[in-house]
């Protein structure tokens, strides 16, 4: 990012939230940048602070706010002259929020997007911007999945509308993607090896606890040659791990016509020259099919990694929840991966504490998880959402039950994951190298995905970042696993 820039049209970007956020964001930056924005790395140095929020469950939702606030309180001389909240919680409550929180100047929704650097003047120049009414963003386009490329709503990370205005590729700044049709441009936020590449939005599913598919909408794919196009820039610009995002990528290209096109596009991403590693992240267990797991599990340069989101192993919980499968349904599906790939990591999340949760069920989700062996267990207390099912269930559970439960089997989780650590003491791992510090470096093996799975610190002379190494693990800490370089750079 430029150390200075014009007064006026300075601009922070604050991302919360997940791996999807941040491509949303970096869709606002390169929309900026394309309009002669400069983009700095501190609210305290912008004429204006952009607060991309996340609105998923209450920690997170204050989170957002906290931001909002603190980022309010540095409009002093010097300090922002106007803080704007967009994101998720911005477009889930609209409004509402605007109402309730005056400190922001403006709120955003994903309608915005395409004119954001005009919604910003206006509010740098003292203009009020009217603030959307929340809907349900699902009812947008049409209810078959095949339909969908027709319709013209706001997709962040997918591009901008038809309609936009075309971009002169001679007044990009560096490290800017270029538009090709339709699709939006993009800047890099970051310089690490890794970068997430959104894959898809939305949901169809009607899981009763979550309100994403609300105010994300339904599943939209992107087009297989716009998600191809961006692996590449990325891999120009330094990336040597894309991380494929989405709400549901085991859904990906339903509405293309072929349910069984990431099966297809894993080999080409794999393929693109200068990339190391493929991830795929979000995929349903539901959802997962054979050819799917032998893609994954036999391609080269694709990362053998299950990210799959379980949720519980009580069938009638799940039933509850509006899910399909159970305990041993889901050890099948690890005992198939684990028999195509005996070292794949496997992560998932699971919700304790859901209305008409048992002491019995909870017992069968510990049984399940002391069976299966994850690599990586998110455990989540069940916090009821605005506009769910799950809200008007009946059997809810004290708060105090539901924290001590989530404790419980936080530590047994965390108990299980180092113990799956340590069966890979003397395995052979290939790491991709993020930061190096002599010759200590830190980075990622295959089974491990940034931010939410652990690392692996790696010893050997003359390490690089971006680069990737073999390395013999010596030892565990926690998730985490201690290895020695044993060879040159994997080409």
């Amino acid at each position: 990012m430029p150390a200075q820039a014009p007064a006026g049209r300075r601009v922070a970007l604050v991302t919360l939230g997940c791996a999807r956020n941040e491509v949303d964001s970096e869709e606002l930056a390169g929309r900026l940048a394309a309009d002669g924005w400069q983009l700095v790395a501190e609210a305290a140095d912008a004429d204006i602070a952009v607060v991309n929020t996340c609105g998923f469950v209450e920690a997170a939702k204050k989170d957002s706010i906290d931001t909002v606030l603190a980022a309010a309180d540095l409009k002093a001389p010097g300090g922002p002259r106007a803080v704007v909240a967009v994101g998720c919680l911005a477009e889930r409550y609209g409004d509402q929020l605007a109402a309730a929180l005056p400190e922001a100047d403006a709120v955003l929704g994903f309608d915005d997007y395409a004119e954001i650097s005009a919604r910003l003047r206006t509010v740098l120049d003292g203009g009020q911007h009217v603030s959307h009414a929340p809907r349900d963003r699902r009812r947008l386009l049409p209810v078959s999945p095949v339909e969908r490329g027709q319709g013209d709503v706001a997709v962040p990370g997918h591009g901008g509308l038809t309609s936009e205005r075309s971009v002169d590729l001679s007044d990009l700044p560096p490290g800017v993607a270029p538009a090709s049709g339709p699709r939006q441009l993009r800047m890099r936020l970051g310089s690490g090896p890794v970068a997430p590449l959104k894959l898809a939005s939305g949901c169809d599913r009607r899981c009763t606890f979550c309100a994403i598919p609300s105010f994300r909408g339904s599943f939209v794919s992107r087009r297989p040659g716009e998600i191809l196009t961006e692996a590449r820039w990325l891999a120009d610009n330094g990336v040597r791990e894309v991380v494929l995002v989405s709400e549901n990528s085991t859904s990906y290209g339903k509405d293309l016509g072929d349910i069984r096109l990431l099966e297809t596009l894993l080999p080409e991403i794999a393929a693109v020259d200068g990339l190391d590693r493929v991830r795929v992240s979000y995929l349903q267990p539901a959802e997962m099919r054979p050819g799917l797991i032998d893609v994954i599990a036999g391609t080269d340069g694709v990362a053998p990694y299950f990210d799959l989101s379980f949720q519980h192993a009580s069938g009638p919980v799940l039933r509850r929840m509006r899910r399909f499968g159970d305990g041993d349904r889901f050890l099948t599906l690890i005992e198939s991966i684990r028999a195509a790939a005996p070292t794949a990591g496997i992560r998932s999340n699971v919700i304790v504490g859901f209305p008409g949760e048992s002491e019995a069920d909870l017992a069968e989700l510990e049984c399940f998880l002391v069976a299966a062996r994850l690599d990586a267990v998110g455990v989540f207390g069940y916090s009821e959402e605005d506009g769910t099912e799950a809200a008007s269930l009946d059997g809810k559970l004290d708060s105090e039950v539901v924290r001590d439960r989530t404790e419980r089997l936080a530590g047994l989780a965390d108990e299980l994951v180092a113990q799956r650590a340590e069966d890979r003491v003397g395995e052979m791992v290939e790491v991709l190298v993020e930061s190096v510090t002599g010759s200590v470096a830190e980075g990622r093996a295959a089974h491990q995905a940034p931010e939410v799975d652990g690392s692996t610190t790696v010893r050997g002379a003359q390490l690089t970042v971006g680069a990737m190494y073999r390395a013999r693990v010596d030892a565990t800490d926690g998730a985490d696993l201690l290895a020695r370089r044993v060879a040159e750079s994997v080409a």
